[in-house]
């Protein structure tokens, strides 16, 4: 965001002072008593400290719908934020069967800031910000009236040589930009904030200035400065590492972590850390929009201190999900299901060994590349390039050396690099996780919205156009019928081995994938999708594969033939 002349900004040359060094949080010192009118209206820069003008920092914690400070402020899809009371109005969502939970019946369009957004966004996806809630406390606790000796802004007007912010604003009946002005006081940062707070200094206000030039008006800024950034300071902790959050995701809850503290408590947990409650998020928080209102405010009041923290950072502190891991060559795996194996061979033997003596007992699995297919940046690899990383949950080492161990799948992966290590494969992997449910629902109302427009000329609408719920009722009935005559790929003992069949549409195609036979080739591409919907849509044309009258004669005879 570019900034508008101001002539509380300091000269350039003088801007820049030391920082003491007994606080996290400190402010630069504000000099320019001898600075030139000239000087004091060049544009300020972009970058924090005191170059930032009083307006830009209360603009922070500003509603860019009704101007004031944010009343019960709610987390947008998009990243920003706005008022309780100011949502745009609430309508039925159509085109969307899954996820099929009341709270996302409704939605709204966003008009969030010029234009910046206007995506569609689910009411189930809008939830409290608790720590903005308290951000915009601090504020009011710091700059409000009755905050400082000095009184509201109007005393220190009477009391001392204050200053005028002039301003251009749109009034409501009329399209033109008016010239308005108020007397701030000789305490801009609180001045400014009194203004916002009484609703009339808009949000884009725009060409704004402060007359005239007093040099007592940058000593009470940088007192107010120092006291603001020092409270915003204090509540700014991530609970997860206790360090200033970098990169902040909100969660649904309303909770605020750094980005990959996030992902790592989601890798061990689909817990919140701080109020236990369940988080529908991916655990890669690839696909999750940072909180932009709370990183912006970090970075304009904290920039040397977010530098800091960036720089100290381990350089596995990655939320890209890229890593490193030992590989088995052996078949396909699933996410959420389990797998029983058997371990012979001398390399794996050793490969075990050492992931039962690391704490994550992980190792990916990845299938043969039996057809030694070219693959993007692997070549002719012995094995394909995506899989499944297992944890295991047992292991029963047997006299002879062998092992036997039950493994349960967590997550997928895409193999980028690989060595051998000892006999056995290493591979550098990246994670593959599916998009966020927002988008996974824009893609199906998409597609069943262009379905609607061709329903007339065509009476069997295609797989694609289906919605994702009747995407997964039709595998639910195939699965229902074919236990009902007896196949034999459901038997009791398949059940109980892999468990009884989902009710969740998430759920369901690694289980389908799992007990039914063969076409571990065609198995494979689920791994590489990235939305529940894509995988419905593969297991809905395995359905109509195996309804066909070429699989069921050899399906009906090697049944008769047991």
């Amino acid at each position: 965001m570019e900034e508008d002349a101001s002539a509380l900004s300091p000269p350039h040359g003088d801007s820049d002072t030391a920082r003491s060094s007994d606080s996290r949080c400190t402010t630069p010192s504000l000099s320019g008593s001898s600075a030139s009118a000239e000087l004091l209206k060049t544009p300020t820069r972009t970058v924090n400290g005191p170059d930032v003008p009083p307006h830009a920092i209360v603009r922070l914690i500003q509603c860019s719908r009704c101007s004031l400070p944010f009343r019960t402020p709610l987390r947008l899809p998009c990243g920003d934020a706005l008022c309780r009371e100011c949502l745009p109005p609430i309508r039925p969502r159509t085109g969307v069967s899954y996820p099929a939970n009341e709270e996302r019946k409704q939605g709204f369009r966003c008009y969030w800031g010029r234009g910046v957004c206007g995506a569609d966004h689910c009411l189930g996806d809008c939830g409290a910000d608790v720590l903005l809630t308290t951000l915009v406390g601090v504020f009011d606790e710091v700059l409000g009236r009755g905050s400082s000796p000095e009184g509201t802004a109007a005393e220190s007007a009477e009391e001392d040589a204050g200053q005028t912010l002039i301003w251009k604003g749109a009034r409501s009946d009329k399209a033109e930009l008016d010239v308005e002005s108020a007397e701030i006081g000789s305490d801009p940062l609180s001045g400014v904030f009194d203004l916002v707070g009484k609703g009339r200094l808009g949000y884009d206000a725009s060409e704004i200035r402060y007359e005239p030039f007093v040099p007592a008006c940058y000593e009470r800024y940088t007192h107010s400065l120092d006291k603001l950034r020092a409270a915003v300071c204090n509540e700014l902790d991530c609970h997860v590492c206790y360090s200033l959050i970098l990169d902040p995701l909100t969660t649904p809850c309303g909770h605020t972590f750094c980005g990959s503290c996030v992902a790592m408590a989601l890798s061990h947990s689909n817990l919140c850390p701080i109020c236990r409650r369940k988080l529908n998020m991916s655990s890669s928080v690839r696909s999750e929009r940072i909180n932009k209102r709370l990183s912006d405010i970090i970075q304009t009041l904290l920039p040397d201190e977010v530098a800091s923290r960036r720089a100290e950072l381990p350089s596995d502190m990655d939320i890209s999900g890229e890593g490193t891991i030992p590989l088995a060559v052996v078949s396909l795996a699933f996410p959420t299901m389990p797998i029983g194996l058997h371990i012979f061979e001398p390399r794996y033997r050793l490969m075990i060994q050492r992931i039962m003596e690391s704490r994550s007992r992980r190792f990916g699995m990845v299938m043969p590349n039996r057809r030694g297919r070219l693959q993007q940046g692997l070549g002719r690899a012995p094995f394909m390039q995506y899989g499944t990383i297992l944890t295991i949950n047992r292991h029963e080492l047997l006299p002879d050396g062998r092992s036997l161990l039950i493994a349960t799948g967590t997550s997928r992966f895409k193999v980028i690099s690989w060595e051998l290590v000892d006999g056995y494969h290493v591979g550098k992997i990246q994670r593959v996780d599916d998009v966020s449910v927002s988008e996974e629902e824009a893609q199906e109302s998409r597609e069943t919205t262009a379905a609607i427009e061709t329903a007339n000329r065509n009476v069997d609408r295609s797989i694609d156009s289906m919605s994702t719920q009747q995407l997964f009722q039709l595998a639910l009935d195939f699965v229902l019928r074919e236990r009902r005559q007896g196949a034999p790929w459901l038997h009791p003992r398949v059940l109980l081995a892999y468990g009884a069949l989902p009710t969740d549409p998430a759920l369901f195609p690694w289980w389908f994938a799992t007990i039914l036979p063969n076409w571990d080739e065609e198995k494979y591409t689920l791994l590489a999708t990235t939305a529940v919907r894509q995988r419905l849509k593969i297991t809905a044309r395995w359905v109509k594969r195996l309804e066909s009258r070429n699989w069921y004669v050899a399906h009906n005879h090697s049944k008769g033939s047991k």
